[in-house]
């Protein structure tokens, strides 16, 4: 899609915007522990490989594959905030607390924050742990995502292989951005901005919860501060604009379609919002919980959340109620 498209899909996307109340997240960067946090010892940069556990954090059998919701075929992984993360139906033990995971579109290294505050990326196995960017003391660092598209010749692009992030300083949220490959890094704030000639241009701070992905390394944004989900567009030149109101936003394989939070009469609803000319989709119309932290398949069909009981999923056109997958209640992410 060329640039001119997108940014129109951008705009009319913005038109079509409704109404709703503002979704605080519930992994937001107030919750996150930053680097003047409770210190715990960070995995040797020079990756000695953890111990592998076949239990999940409490449950299941010893020597057994845990019955967690995950297994090789959904690809579907649960963190929890501790050093075990949920995934092929087991447990794997990443030495460090595990803050906000993530994981790379070809799904073999993982980034997150780390028990120190700083971003890690390590194998998909928990080792080979490598500090990308040390948290500087003074700022809470959440929800790192991946930024990654192959060079393009004709469009005179190199590619992109970056990881974007949210980080908090003196109760200011921006985004930030440093490449996946570095070793201890010094992260730069994310270009925010419209070229669009008269365009309205997107608040620069307040901004949370990034979220990319697609063949243009399409991102979308929380605004902590208006409660709208914002689209960032850079691949032939900047772009950005409002497409909802809501929280938390995952974003499709396709770079268009949108899963995101609102509050919908006490509870927290999943939204999808498709595209151009699209509305806006309620997904959990008949919750009687708080769906929360979406994350969208490898394959754009399936979205989990995570609820107050464990995680869910649904498929995301919304043909089919949500079922409950796991009774662990962390941060679902797809492999």
């Amino acid at each position: 899609m060329s640039a001119r498209n997108r940014l129109g899909t951008v705009a009319a996307m913005t038109l079509a915007a409704t109404a709703g109340a503002m979704l605080l997240s519930a992994c937001d960067p107030n919750a996150t522990t930053g680097a003047n946090g409770p210190q715990s010892a960070a995995p040797s940069q020079s990756g000695a490989a953890p111990a592998q556990s076949d239990a999940a954090p409490s449950g299941g059998g010893q020597g057994k594959p845990a019955v967690n919701g995950t297994s090789a075929a959904n690809r579907l992984t649960i963190s929890t905030g501790t050093k075990n993360v949920l995934m092929n139906g087991t447990s794997v033990n990443f030495a460090t607390d595990v803050r906000d995971l993530a994981w790379s579109p070809d799904g073999s290294k993982a980034a997150f924050v780390n028990s120190n505050g700083d971003l890690m990326v390590v194998g998909a196995d928990g080792t080979k742990g490598m500090i990308v960017a040390k948290n500087p003391g003074g700022q809470t660092w959440s929800h790192p995502t991946w930024q990654v598209y192959g060079a393009d010749a004709q469009n005179s692009h190199s590619g992109k292989q970056n990881i974007v992030f949210a980080a908090k300083q003196d109760g200011v949220l921006k985004l930030e951005s440093v490449p996946a490959t570095a070793a201890n890094g010094t992260p730069q704030p994310l270009e925010i901005g419209n070229s669009e000639e008269g365009s309205v241009q997107p608040p620069k701070t307040g901004n949370q919860w990034p979220n990319s992905g697609g063949p243009h390394g399409t991102t979308a944004y929380a605004n902590a501060t208006d409660g709208q989900v914002y689209i960032r567009d850079d691949y032939l030149r900047l772009s950005g604009a409002a497409i909802a109101k809501g929280s938390e936003p995952a974003l499709a394989p396709d770079g268009q379609t949108v899963v995101f939070v609102r509050s919908v009469k006490g509870h927290d609803h999943l939204f999808e919002k498709a595209g151009y000319g699209t509305p806006e989709k309620d997904l959990t119309p008949n919750a009687t919980t708080d769906f929360t932290e979406p994350a969208i398949s490898h394959d754009g069909k399936t979205v989990a959340a995570r609820t107050p009981d464990g995680v869910y999923t649904l498929p995301i056109d919304g043909s089919a109620a949500p079922t409950k997958v796991s009774g662990y209640s962390g941060l679902p992410a797809y492999r």
